[in-house]
Formats: structure tokens, C-alpha cells, sequence
């Protein structure tokens, strides 16, 4: 090869020295020299490249071999998987063919879990038992079917339960105050019902787990009923129950008082409990009045003929013994004068006790009118769809009702009372001034 090349280089330079003719022999013998070192490190180097690509060629095949067999291992693998594939696909039709019995039994018992999580969530009981709802949590959520240990679990969920509902029992909680500040307390629990500590009711929200006070306690006879309650060691104690679990006591919580129900009256319902009022202060003081009145006129009675002026009675006497010596006629006319002067003052503050039980309904109707024209307003503006918006003068339109009725029948009945006293007084006068005249007549006749 290095000949044919050395062939090919002088006939190359005979034809460049034919084509430059001023080139001599040296410069073409460098040249061929110069050549022939270039060619011996060109073959080198595709000697050196021609064996490097002779080990990737080695390495290539290598690779190719190797996949290969990995393609058979593939293959084999494949072949594998789709026969387990069939064997599992027997195995699960025989399963379904032998648990088709169990399997609405297994359905049956994913909900009995679910509904008892959902009425265990929202129980008393969890306040004390926090924990029991977790054995349930993994049937509720399994896609399997239970095993014996979780249908166990299950079971003695329920026997929990049932054997909780059943128990007074006393466990320390932490408990949240109306305030919302928290304190450590000894709750008594009366089965899911109702929850007790410190003579106060307790609610329990599920959201968190909590046991809290009601912002508002129930009347103060239950508020007692706890607080024996919660002293009491044995035997057998009077206790409320809300058979809601709470739901009872939340209302009256939300009720309104004495004072709220007065404030839903507004300006009308206080003007009629100050009329009310100031009827039941004249009536009062005019009893007390008439029973000092009485009691002076019954003293007089057993001293007739000694007159006193502290008493109407005494009065009307002395004034007809100062006219014995008139004649009949003119002592009936000042007989009968003297007990005129008397009765306004026995009868004083009747008219206007009278006057305002009959202006306490009439202001009560007012009320009425007013709290259902705000109504009717609400209802233009907003709807019936939420009652809240018209509970205000609903509210007003009913408690002014209540509120003048409230004032006006006491009021009547207290009247009456008045009435009847005086009456009593003004008849005593008339008896013995007419005693005194026709004592005065039979004396004269003498």
C-alpha cells in the first residue's frame, strides 16, 4: 500500500514539475519526504480508530445478544402474568360463588358501622368515651370486607352503647365556660341525656369535641335539681332530663326572659305598666285608707254617744246633735248633707282606677295595630322567607296584648275591692244617721 502510495505522489510531482518548471529536484524530494511522514501518521490513526470501532462493534454485539434474551425473558414473563392473570380471574369467581351469601351480610354490617358513627359522633357518651368511634372508622372506610376482629369491634361498639344509656356515672373533663375560658370540672353524665357540673347544664358539641356551659341556664328549679345532682353520693335523686340530649334546653336557653318580653312591648307596653303601676299605687293607698277609716267608724259604733271628730261617722253625729232642736225635716236635710261631705273622700281615686283598667286594653289593641303594621312592612320589603324579620312586630303586636290585659284585669278586680268597701263605710253612715233621726223624732214625740 505505502508503494502504490509513494507511485501516486511521484507521478504527482512529475506533473507539478511539468506544470512549474522553475521547481528543482530538492524541493520535490522534501516534498515526496514530507508526504511520506504525513501518510505513515494518517495510517496510524486509522489503524487507532479502525480498532476503536472494532471493540464498540464487539460491545454492539454484546448489547444485542443481551437484548435478546431479554426479549425472551420478556416474553416468558409475559406468558406468566397472563396465566396468573386467569388463575386469579377463576380464584375471584370462585370467591364471588362462595361468598354470595356473606355479601349482603357484609353490606348490612358497613352500615350498621356508618349509622353508629353518626349517632355515636353526636352522643354524650363521647364527651367521656372519646375514642370509640375509631374501630368504627376503618369498617366505614374499608373496601374489604370486615374481618372477625372489626365485626367484634363493632359488637362491643354497641354493647357500649346500651350499657352507657343505662348509667349515672361521674368522670372528670375539661369543660368550657359561657365566658369561653376553660376549666377542669367533675361532669355527671346521665346516660346520653343530660350532662351536669357545678349545679350548671352542660352541652356537648361533636364539631369539637367539647363539653360547654349553656350561655343560659333553664329556671332555677332545675338549676336546684342539679345541684343535688351533683352532691348527691347514692340512692335516689329527682333530676331533669332532656330526653333531646340538649336540644330541649338550647330553646329555653334562647327564650326570652321577663325583661326581654317587656322590651319586645316597646313604648307602648311600658306606658301601660307605669298606668299599671300608678292604679296599683292608688289602690293601695286607698285601701289602707278606708281599712283606717273603718277601723275609726268601728270604734265610733261602740260609743255613739260620745261623737269624735277623727271619723266620718263622728262627724255626721256631732253634726246632728248640734240640730236637735230643728224640726224633723231639717235635721233628715243636714243629717243627709253631713254624710254627702263624707262619701267623695270614702270614694276618692275610684273614677280614676276605673279609667285606666279600661285605657290598659285600649293602649294593649294600639300596640297590636302597631306591631302588625311593622309586620306587613316586613313582609313588602323582604318576604315571608325568613320569620325573623317579622318576629319584631309580632312580637309587639302580641306582648301589648298581654301587657294591657295583664293590667287591667287585676286593676278591675282591685276596683271592685275599693268599691265594695266604701260602700260598706257610706251604708254605715246611712244607718245610723237614720237611727240618730228617728231617735231624734221619737224624743220630740215625747
Amino acid at each position: 500500500m505505502r508503494q502504490l502510495v509513494l507511485i501516486i505522489i511521484v507521478c504527482f510531482g512529475f506533473y507539478h514539475s511539468a506544470e512549474a518548471e522553475k521547481v528543482d529536484l530538492d524541493q520535490l524530494l522534501e516534498q515526496v519526504r514530507q508526504s511520506q511522514s504525513g501518510q505513515s501518521d494518517g495510517d496510524d490513526s486509522v489503524t487507532t480508530r479502525f480498532l476503536s470501532h472494532q471493540d464498540k462493534q464487539q460491545l454492539l454485539k454484546e448489547m444485542r445478544a443481551r437484548a435478546k434474551q431479554e426479549k425472551k425473558k420478556s416474553k416468558a414473563l409475559t406468558e406468566k402474568l397472563k396465566a396468573n392473570e386467569e388463575q386469579l380471574a377463576g380464584l375471584e369467581a370462585d370467591l364471588d360463588e362462595r361468598a354470595a351469601g356473606f355479601g349482603e351480610l357484609f353490606a348490612v354490617v358497613r352500615q350498621v358501622a356508618g349509622d353508629a358513627k353518626a349517632a355515636f359522633t353526636d352522643s354524650l357518651i363521647t364527651a367521656q368515651y372519646r375514642q370509640r368511634t375509631e374501630s368504627l372508622d376503618t369498617i366505614v372506610d374499608s373496601k374489604a370486607l370486615p374481618d372477625i376482629a372489626q365485626m367484634e369491634a363493632l359488637w362491643y361498639a354497641l354493647q357500649q352503647d346500651m350499657t352507657e344509656s343505662g348509667k349515672v356515672v361521674r368522670f372528670p373533663a375539661q369543660i368550657d365556660t359561657a365566658a369561653g375560658e376553660h376549666r377542669d370540672a367533675t361532669v355527671v353524665r346521665i346516660g346520653p341525656f343530660t350532662a351536669v357540673a357545678d349545679g350548671l347544664y352542660l352541652d356537648y358539641l361533636p364539631e369539637v369535641g367539647r363539653l360547654v356551659e349553656f350561655p343560659r341556664q333553664p329556671a332555677t328549679r332545675y338549676l336546684d335539681l342539679a345541684e343535688e345532682l351533683v352532691q348527691a353520693r347514692s340512692g335516689l335523686v329527682k333530676a331533669a332530663i332532656d330526653p333531646t340530649s340538649g336540644v330541649i334546653l338550647g330553646v329555653l336557653g334562647r327564650a326570652p326572659d321577663f325583661i326581654e318580653r317587656i322590651e319586645q312591648g316597646g313604648i307602648i307596653g311600658y306606658i301601660i305598666l307605669f298606668l299599671g303601676a300608678v292604679g296599683l299605687v292608688i289602690v293601695i293607698v286607698r285601701i289602707v285608707d278606708l281599712s283606717v277609716v273603718n277601723k275609726k267608724v268601728q270604734n265610733q259604733l261602740n260609743h255613739l254617744e260620745e261623737p269624735r271628730a277623727n271619723n266620718a261617722l263622728g262627724r255626721v253625729l256631732a253634726a246632728a246633735r248640734t240640730r236637735e232642736h230643728h224640726d224633723t225635716e231639717t235635721l233628715e236635710l243636714m243629717v243627709d248633707d253631713a254624710v254627702v261631705r263624707e262619701v267623695p273622700a270614702l270614694e276618692k281615686g275610684q273614677s280614676l282606677v276605673k279609667l285606666l283598667a279600661a285605657v290598659a286594653p285600649l293602649l294593649g289593641l294600639l300596640g297590636t295595630v302597631t306591631g302588625m303594621i311593622e309586620t306587613f312592612q316586613a313582609i313588602s320589603l323582604f318576604g315571608t322567607g325568613d320569620p325573623k324579620l317579622m318576629a319584631g312586630g309580632i312580637s309587639q303586636a302580641l306582648m301589648t296584648t298581654l301587657l294591657g290585659l295583664t293590667v287591667a284585669i287585676p286593676l278591675l278586680f282591685l276596683h271592685s275591692l275599693m268599691v265594695t268597701r266604701s260602700t260598706a263605710l257610706v251604708q254605715i253612715l246611712d244607718e245610723q244617721s237614720a237611727g240618730l233621726i228617728s231617735r231624734v223624732v221619737e224624743k220630740n214625740g215625747q
